[in-house]
């Protein structure tokens, strides 16, 4: 089976994640959309419709299946797109999900309702449920591995995946709201408390003492203390030591300094508002907490603070005492008030020092997006 992924027109509504990356590509539950299709067809070949500027390193195929990236499949949906005919669109309500050719026929789609997401903070919001999907999905008929007497458990042993070189030991954990996965080679250090639901990707690490509840993803690689309350973090960030970080969305090669700390909620308790990329302008929104979302290769040094829905770019510097502005656009090197660019050249080394510690580097079609987005400053 051949098809590909589109961003749907809503490349912007994902940013400042999706300005490295294809929705297709955003982590919530335990996958990436790309790692979901993978296990529910381990023979599919997948290709992306996504921005220009991102379309050399996420290649379209040639097919006529196109599927939205907007959409997290379950096991419904997945027959509903294999049983998909020649020239037929498959909808629920208004939302066209997938089509195939000409898409003149329109097809109802039946079943299991899956989630669909439409704004960044929909990835936080709506994590609880598709972590809960992607547990059942994945361990079914799966062994886990034990958990030592070390650790406390509380809820239902059904609720906890251990996967194989995993370490677990001193911990607390709550499977009452929500499953906990425990990926292949990482580990939860002693004195950490844990309420699922929780995904921790392979190789990924919760410091000592960590708080951790309120259905949070942590990608692999990652290595994560302090307190943290639904929280996405994408892959290869870090947010080593205390400071809480709450409702909010990490890219990639992402650290933040000791003590880093972010409002979630306003003093008034009202709905926030937010930095769009679409509307280039703060919009209103229908949410109450919202906390930090980063883009990729970003970071803040020690005691930083953030308010209330705050947005930073890609490849962001953050650093000083007070409250930096609620949006810092990318390749941005900010002490509190002053913001000035942070130099391309000197961006890309400094995104190279962090991942050469990872044996990897940027290839050329990586600077160029990076190049891409230094010009067009969003």
């Amino acid at each position: 089976m051949k098809f590909n992924l589109s961003d749907n027109e809503l490349h912007l509504n994902f940013a400042p994640m999706s300005l490295t990356r294809p929705i297709a590509c955003l982590r919530m539950g335990l996958f990436t959309n790309v790692e979901r299709y993978e296990m529910y067809l381990p023979d599919a070949e997948i290709g992306f419709h996504t921005q220009d500027y991102l379309s050399k390193k996420y290649r379209a195929l040639d097919t006529d299946l196109v599927i939205n990236s907007d959409v997290i499949p379950n096991e419904d949906f997945i027959a509903a797109i294999c049983n998909l005919e020649d020239n037929q669109t498959l909808m629920l309500n208004d939302q066209v999900l997938a089509n195939k050719g000409s898409g003149k026929e329109i097809v109802l789609f039946v079943g299991q309702e899956p989630v669909i997401i439409g704004d960044r903070w929909h990835i936080f919001q709506f994590n609880d449920i598709v972590l809960k999907q992607d547990f059942d999905a994945y361990t079914i008929n799966r062994k886990s591995q034990e958990l030592s007497d070390s650790n406390t458990l509380i809820g239902s042993k059904s609720d906890l995946f251990i996967e194989e070189g995993a370490s677990i030991e001193g911990a607390i954990l709550n499977t009452t709201t929500g499953p906990i996965y425990v990926g292949r080679q990482s580990e939860i250090m002693e004195g950490s408390l844990v309420r699922g639901g929780l995904a921790l990707c392979e190789k990924a690490t919760l410091k000592m003492g960590s708080k951790v509840y309120g259905a949070c993803s942590i990608g692999p690689h990652c290595k994560v203390g302090g307190e943290i309350n639904n929280v996405i973090f994408q892959s290869y960030s870090n947010k080593g030591h205390d400071g809480f970080l709450g409702n909010s969305i990490i890219g990639e090669w992402c650290n933040l300094g000791a003590d880093t700390n972010t409002s979630n909620l306003k003093n008034n308790y009202s709905n926030v508002k937010t930095y769009s990329y679409e509307s280039k302008s703060e919009i209103k929104t229908a949410v109450q907490f919202m906390g930090l979302c980063m883009g990729d290769y970003s970071k803040t040094g020690i005691n930083t603070m953030f308010n209330t829905a705050s947005v930073i770019g890609v490849s962001c510097n953050v650093f000083g005492s007070g409250f930096p502005a609620k949006h810092i656009p990318s390749f941005s090197w900010v002490n509190t008030l002053d913001m000035v660019s942070f130099d391309l050249e000197k961006a890309i080394t400094s995104a190279n020092n962090m991942m050469t510690r990872r044996n990897l580097s940027l290839n050329q079609i990586d600077k160029d997006i990076f190049s891409h987005l230094s010009t067009t400053k969003i």
